[in-house]
């Protein structure tokens, strides 16, 4: 294999997941840090820039899945081929294969969005001034979304290497341009014209290209991806592959935001304050929720190459030693999004009501987010097995079978709040899920060999205690 790979079938779990999940957390970071910029210089725009952001959000994240499915195909091809030792250029063939397939997928999605942005826009519920603004975003944003769809593939070559920091390095690359353009495009600094809403698009369309750059190149110096002979052998099998985990991860990435869109089609019957609340708040649990969507992504090469190398216990502990950090993490977030709501709520609107609905969400969903924790680093341990379908109907049955259900009762009935205890039912329902999917799948994220052990030394009954 490529020397810039890494076993991660040596040594402990808990280091295995450190190595590669420690930088991703760096990473994702600064990539969602991007979302809080532009939602804090659209908020100095209006409150209707900043509800536009709010309607386009969900759909944005929901065609970007389409990356994150990829990408999840390709880190199980890759990681359980190196898992099962075969030929460099085979694995590196792989990787080729998926950057193709991608980029073309990419490319149809934009242009999909791009033709049906206004009346998809309508159907959530953006009128009037808030439409008009979602709709200077949106054009640009399209254009954007193969260079995304590129460097996301790319980096899922180098987590499924075990490359965590090399990824990390790109995702904080892209991050760090954006930022810098956002408020220069958006208020129009120095030379630079003020587009507002659109300024917001144009400097993550800038960023992504730039970073998109920077990891090809990067990926051809490592040598993990390189031109190699007979580049389209087998192109039909990796189709397949890519297609039999990307098709259903893809699925399984979009409900979330999907239903997120659908639920805030009913947080728009309160208003236009409340959207942007909830938009506002999103965005902050998507920060402080870095943690565990880096574990998310570093748990799939782990789990890929202990499936792949035939090391079901090795692969059970990364899910097991997952979920118990999420559960920690999640109640310890909590706890402080409860005492912070408020003035975390206030950097992003001047709006009473849309402060107020923001903290709203901080103190009531904080409460689920081990929930959310759970049900990403077990996708993802799922799709690194090959298990797409697993991951995907747990994804659908949260969102269909509980959060729009409940959330749109809720909107007609007891309001914002009820709105707001629909995730959390549903965030719970996912964590249990999670474990009952886990064991069907063939891991044991409970282990009952220490209970068992025991269970075994205690007496029986009452009689066999008593000292002869």
């Amino acid at each position: 294999m490529a020397s810039t790979s890494r076993d991660l079938n040596e040594g402990p779990v808990w280091k295995a997941l450190l190595s590669v999940s420690g930088p991703m957390a760096f990473g994702i970071a600064a990539v969602i840090s991007v979302g809080l910029v532009d939602a804090y210089f659209l908020g100095r725009i209006g409150s209707d820039a900043l509800a536009a952001v709010g309607f386009v959000y969900p759909i944005t994240m929901t065609i970007a899945s389409l990356s994150i499915g990829m990408s999840a195909g390709a880190n199980a091809a890759i990681s359980q081929a190196l898992g099962r030792k075969d030929d460099e250029d085979d694995v590196i063939r792989v990787g080729l294969h998926a950057l193709g397939i991608g980029t073309v997928l990419g490319a149809l999605a934009g242009l999909i969005f791009f033709l049906i942005d206004r009346p998809l826009l309508s159907l959530m519920g953006a009128t009037d001034g808030v439409l008009e603004a979602a709709l200077q975003y949106t054009p640009v944003w399209s254009a954007s979304f193969p260079a995304l769809v590129a460097m996301m593939l790319m980096n899922s070559v180098f987590r499924a290497h075990g490359n965590g920091g090399r990824a990390a390095g790109i995702m904080i690359f892209s991050a760090s341009v954006n930022i810098a353009l956002t408020p220069t495009l958006i208020l129009g600094w120095g030379p630079f014209p003020e587009l507002g809403v659109a300024g917001a698009a144009w400097s993550t369309l800038i960023a992504y290209v730039v970073a998109c750059a920077a990891a090809a190149a990067l990926a051809m110096k490592s040598g993990l991806l390189r031109p190699c002979g007979a580049l389209l052998q087998d192109l039909w099998q990796s189709a397949k592959t890519l297609a039999g985990v990307g098709g259903p991860a893809a699925l399984s990435n979009a409900i979330r935001p999907a239903g997120m869109a659908a639920v805030t089609a009913a947080v728009a019957v309160l208003g236009s304050s409340y959207v942007a609340g909830f938009g506002a708040a999103g965005r902050v649990q998507g920060l402080v929720a870095v943690p565990l969507l880096a574990l998310s992504a570093g748990i799939g090469p782990v789990v890929g190459q202990a499936w792949g190398a035939d090391r079901p216990d090795r692969a059970s502990q990364a899910l097991r030693l997952s979920c118990l950090f999420a559960l920690g993490y999640g109640l310890v977030l909590a706890t402080a999004l409860f005492f912070l709501a408020d003035p975390i709520a206030g950097l992003f609107s001047d709006d009473d009501q849309a402060v107020s609905a923001a903290a709203l969400y901080l103190r009531i969903v904080g409460w689920s987010l081990f929930g959310f924790g759970i049900l990403v680093v077990g996708n993802a341990a799922l799709n690194a097995m090959s298990r797409a379908g697993y991951a995907m109907s747990l994804s659908v049955a949260r969102v269909l079978l509980v959060y729009l259900p409940l959330a749109w009762l809720a909107a007609y009935t007891v309001g914002y709040w009820g709105i707001l205890g629909a995730a959390v039912v549903a965030n719970v329902f996912a964590s249990v899920a999670v474990m009952v999917a886990a064991r069907a799948a063939g891991l044991r994220v409970v282990d009952i060999a220490p209970i068992r052990s025991l269970a075994s030394r205690l007496p029986r009954n009452r009689v066999d205690a008593e000292p002869a």
